[in-house]
């Protein structure tokens, strides 16, 4: 690790120059004068004692080492960038923080968001997805709807929805000889030993075949027609009523526990409650479960 890092404005002055191939035209971009932009050039050379320009009267040239450090120089000032405009997030008046699985999000609540955003267009969605169930004493969240949830502290937790599991599969795969058939396998309860001891018929399932641990990306798989798969019912709702899914029986089996997580600093804010009962709306949850004052806090 450098001890000491070149000042940003050096940096900032170098990538405009040789990105431009000019110093002037530098100076221009972040208005400055071309004596400001050489002398930032000049001690950045300074500080790496080595050249990164080849100075040819008004036009330059980089060196190699000016080639290296103009694309490490670019991503870094583009990283910030992004971070800063991140932040505009969280002084935005109506903003409403959202935290699910990326399965949950991609194929329940994404299909979803116009109506959301139709019947609340004043409200600032910031869906945030992550694998790991996020820690509400520490984290700026409002809301988390998981299947993975347990009570935490100063939060309100709910059991919104037991899901159930069925095996289903796009219509061309249904239409081959049952053996030939691949058989995708998930994690958790989309493993098909999940399926077999809750009594589930035998439909044909393998113990080889392609494994995945996102629920989100098994559903896409069996979605595309590569197999038949053990699925949640609530998440292959819609494609089910596409009809890129078909269910290879009646039957279901019980499948993971939908929760809320409140957190209790944004349980009374207008934006979160709008959140809840329209989520406890398009889950047909019944009433108690429409306001996250119903709800068991931990």
């Amino acid at each position: 690790m450098l001890k000491h890092w070149p000042p940003l404005n050096a940096l900032r002055g170098f990538e405009a120059a040789a990105r431009l191939g000019s110093f002037h035209k530098a100076a221009e971009e972040l208005h400055l004068t071309q004596s400001a932009i050489s002398q930032q050039i000049r001690s950045l050379e300074s500080y790496l004692e080595q050249p990164l320009f080849f100075r040819q009267g008004r036009s330059v040239a980089l060196t190699d080492a000016g080639f290296d450090l103009l694309s490490t120089t670019q991503a870094l000032l583009q990283q910030l960038a992004v971070g800063i405009r991140r932040l505009e997030q969280y002084r935005k008046p109506n903003q409403l923080v959202v935290n699910t699985t990326p399965a949950f999000a991609r194929h329940w609540l994404v299909p979803h968001l116009a109506d959301f955003h139709q019947h609340h267009p004043q409200i600032d969605l910031w869906l945030f997805t992550s694998d790991e169930v996020p820690d509400m004493a520490t984290q700026t969240i409002d809301v988390a709807v998981r299947d993975d949830l347990t009570a935490q502290a100063e939060c309100n937790y709910r059991v919104l929805l037991e899901d159930r599991l069925l095996p289903v599969a796009h219509p061309n795969v249904l239409s081959q000889p049952a053996e030939a058939r691949t058989t995708l396998h998930g994690e958790r309860e989309m493993d098909w030993s999940h399926w077999q001891i809750q009594g589930g018929a035998d439909v044909g399932q393998h113990s080889q075949g392609l494994n995945f641990s996102d629920p989100g990306l098994l559903l896409d798989a069996a979605s595309q027609g590569l197999g038949i798969a053990l699925t949640s019912e609530l998440l292959s709702s819609e494609a089910r009523e596409q009809g890129t899914l078909q269910p290879l029986v009646e039957q279901r089996v019980r499948g993971p526990r939908w929760s809320w997580l409140v957190h209790r600093d944004s349980e009374a804010d207008p934006l979160t409650v709008s959140f809840c009962q329209w989520l406890a709306e398009r889950l047909q949850l019944p009433p108690a479960a429409a306001t996250p004052a119903a709800s068991t806090g931990a």
